[in-house]
């Protein structure tokens, strides 16, 4: 299918400009989990790149605005542009915010081309909403958003050419890319030339689906039957939604109730339409699109954000019905029960509860673990609230005097106050050169008897860190220590003081 592709260069920098009033034309970057996400072009001026961390953006641009990523923040700056797109032309899907996709044919036929049809929407948004927005056009969603940032339309036929010299990061799969540019392939072109069935043994089904992007077919033909009408979940709110906490808890609810009833029937959601009654009588209709499967998250997410665009765009607005109806499935046999419970139905009832306890007390109520790069096991424990994105970070980056695997069974939350002597019975010392005088002899855990013979010990690992700045500059030394009881510390020496860091198992 002949598709069109809005996007809008650099919204979440236009977003913040239009929302809370910062200068786009200064440098400025959005920032997500510590790197720049987005800049401006005076900031790219100034050097300043996606990717880059905070501190090496600040460092090439000392007077750099940073502003934290707020999907609600940019729907609600978008939601004037794909009314404005509506105005002309039937249809709309927004893809995320800053970008909608529409078939080409309507108004192609209606303006008298596709170069026609597209000077009119890109004048339409201009004129309704002062906004920047530039124009692709080819065969299905993947390659006309990739038109769009070119700023070509695509002829007819000719999307497999265009695709073809394209790099292979354009697929948004950063493992997958990695794992492709290690291989040797470094474009589209080489990656669609793979055998289709081979792409789905060795990468599994979302490299599948890369693959056929990659080949400029589009994923909608894996969805050719009709939906049952039994699908879409709705909910009617006693007390009409007026504020975005509380339509949060609203989206996070309806999201698994959909899921589930998807669940049921094997299927997974690819396009969702969100249906919204106002206490106006106001019917607000938007359709959401996604380049792979449509988990909870994703879902709640998109319900989240098209509600802070409706919610905040009028003060007086408020919601007293939603709607989630999955326009596009695909078959997913993933679901299937386990034989040992990992993707059974004790776990999604483990998962059902713990959002149940989240929607009640908050999302900071119940959090899970995720291993974190750093030095110390200690540090690179971090907690995340259920639901968000549980991905580690750094964890492969090289990090000198970190101990060596196998990592240990217990860290505990506050260190164990000890004592390391050596065979006079005097605490072991490490000087400035790393040098240890006496070998350790024993241990002493505070709240233990008396202390124990250490029978074998590694270590020092040193660990000197932020020494450019004073109040949080660490340097310390680790040890490893098995004792005679055949238990296995993590022991640290730290501003003259011993303690127990971690237990091995």
């Amino acid at each position: 299918m002949r598709t069109m592709v809005v996007w809008c260069p650099d919204w979440p920098i236009v977003a913040a400009e239009i929302v809370d009033g910062y200068p786009a034309q200064e440098p400025v970057a959005v920032l997500h989990a510590n790197r720049v996400l987005v800049a401006s072009p005076a900031a790219r001026e100034e050097g300043v790149r996606r990717g880059l961390r905070k501190r090496e953006a600040q460092g090439r641009c000392p007077h750099l605005i940073v502003l934290e990523h707020d999907p609600g923040r940019d729907m609600l700056a978008f939601e004037p542009v794909l009314a404005a797109v509506e105005a002309i032309a039937a249809g709309v899907e927004a893809l995320r915010p800053g970008a909608c996709a529409l078939a080409a044919r309507g108004p192609a036929r209606y303006y008298g081309s596709e170069a026609a049809a597209a000077e009119r929407i890109v004048e339409q948004i201009a004129q309704q909403c002062a906004v920047e927005a530039q124009i692709g056009v080819a065969e299905g969603t993947f390659a006309a958003g990739l038109a769009a940032r070119a700023g070509v339309l695509v002829p007819d036929g000719q999307t497999g050419e265009f695709l073809q010299h394209l790099s292979i990061g354009a697929i948004g799969r950063p493992n997958l890319v990695d794992l492709l540019r290690r291989l040797g392939i470094h474009t589209l072109g080489e990656f669609a030339a793979l055998p289709a069935a081979g792409v789905l043994d060795r990468f599994g089904f979302d490299a599948a689906l890369a693959h056929r992007l990659a080949g400029g077919r589009d994923e909608r033909p894996l969805a050719p039957r009709q939906l049952p009408p039994e699908l879409a979940v709705e909910e009617a709110f006693d007390e009409p939604i007026e504020r975005v906490d509380a339509a949060a808890f609203a989206a996070r609810a309806l999201a698994e109730r959909l899921h589930e009833r998807l669940g049921r029937h094997g299927l997974a959601c690819t396009r969702l339409a969100i249906e919204a009654v106002t206490d106006r009588g106001e019917e607000l209709v938007r359709t959401w699109r996604h380049d792979g499967l449509l988990s909870v998250n994703a879902v709640a997410d998109r319900l989240r954000w098209q509600l802070e665009g409706w919610v905040r765009a009028e003060e007086d607005r408020a919601i007293v019905r939603l709607r989630l109806v999955p326009e596009g499935v695909v078959e997913h046999l993933g679901l299937q029960p386990g034989l040992w419970g990992e993707a059974g139905e004790e776990r999604d009832r483990a998962h059902r509860a713990m959002s149940r306890v989240q929607g009640l007390l908050g999302p900071d109520a119940v959090l899970t673990a995720v291993l974190d790069g750093g030095r110390a096991d200690q540090s690179r424990i971090r907690l995340v609230a259920w639901g968000d994105e549980r991905t580690a970070r750094g964890t492969e980056a090289p990090w000198p005097g970190r101990i060596p695997g196998p990592s240990p069974a217990t860290v505990y939350p506050e260190p164990l106050p000890a004592e390391v002597l050596d065979e006079d019975g005097s605490p072991v010392r490490v000087s400035g050169r790393l040098e240890l005088g006496k070998p350790p002899s024993r241990a002493h855990i505070a709240g233990e008897p008396e202390a124990v013979e250490i029978t074998a010990w590694a270590g020092p690992w040193p660990v000197d860190e932020r020494w450019w700045d004073e109040e949080q500059h660490t340097r310390a030394a680790r040890f490893q220590l098995l004792l005679a009881d055949e238990r296995a510390f993590l022991a640290v020496l730290q501003n003259g003081s011993w303690h127990m860091e971690a237990l091995y198992d």
